[in-house]
């Protein structure tokens, strides 16, 4: 199969030149509709031998495989390398070695992409609400063993506060944990809410100290052309957000 181009966004932000990293999205690639074009998730319904094409075109922009998780909506977060062959059921994943790229995956929830001033350590998370409403940004950031102003934030392609709808319910979590929160839910139709996944992300964050935060101004749902959305579409494909060091 020939794999078309892909298109990546470099992440805009203060990172030390030995952070690496890669937001995908779905131009480019082989997979056929609904998962057009650049795929990288193997549990979508796409074909195999597509994914595998994608897989392998993404790989010669790394310096080796992304390690990559089964996501689970928890708090789990993975020292990498780990053993085993993976994936691993995790929904982070941070490394202090070179050449070991962590990845996480996405069509709506947040991905996450964390690293330290001083090019030590980078980390990778896969944010939805429940991942946030249970900590995971939290969970991230306390493995990093880093404090919150040491280290560097970028929010990638997720959802948009003005599309991502959600029940009384989620806001009444949200606000039992940080009364704050209410700010980032808005009035929807009939008895729905806005919420602002990029707000809550920044607000979790801030809890834990890190102040410098980039990304964000992507919208899944609204960018048909650029980014696959679960909402949006039902059966689509899935970006891949990367970090990695290189060697010193």
């Amino acid at each position: 199969m020939h794999c078309r181009a892909p298109e990546f966004i470099l992440p805009d932000w203060p990172a030390p030149a030995r952070v690496r990293a890669l937001q995908t999205t779905r131009r480019g690639g082989v997979s056929l509709p609904p998962h057009d074009g650049f795929n990288l998730g193997g549990h979508v319904g796409d074909q195999p031998e597509a994914v595998a094409a994608n897989r392998a075109c993404l790989e010669a922009h790394l310096p080796a495989s992304p390690c990559w998780l089964e996501q689970v909506h928890g708090t789990r977060v993975l020292a990498l390398p780990a053993a085993g062959a993976g994936p691993w059921e995790a929904d982070a994943a941070f490394t202090r070695q070179g050449r070991v790229v962590c990845a996480v995956m996405t069509a709506d929830c947040l991905p996450v992409l964390l690293c330290d001033r001083q090019g030590t350590v980078v980390a990778a998370a896969h944010a939805g609400w429940r991942g946030l409403l249970a900590g995971i940004l939290e969970q991230t950031v306390g493995a990093l063993g880093v404090p919150g102003p040491q280290l560097l934030a970028w929010l990638g392609p997720a959802i948009g506060a003005g599309a991502f709808e959600v029940g009384e319910e989620v806001r009444t979590a949200f606000v039992a944990r940080d009364a704050a929160a209410a700010l980032h839910f808005q009035p929807g139709k009939g008895g729905k809410y806005l919420a602002d996944l990029g707000g809550l992300a920044r607000q979790r964050l801030a809890a834990c100290g890190v102040s410098a935060i980039y990304g964000g101004q992507w919208c899944t749902w609204r960018d048909a052309g650029r980014f696959f959305s679960y909402r949006r579409e039902g059966q689509t494909g899935r970006m891949a957000s990367l970090i990695w060091l290189e060697d010193v």
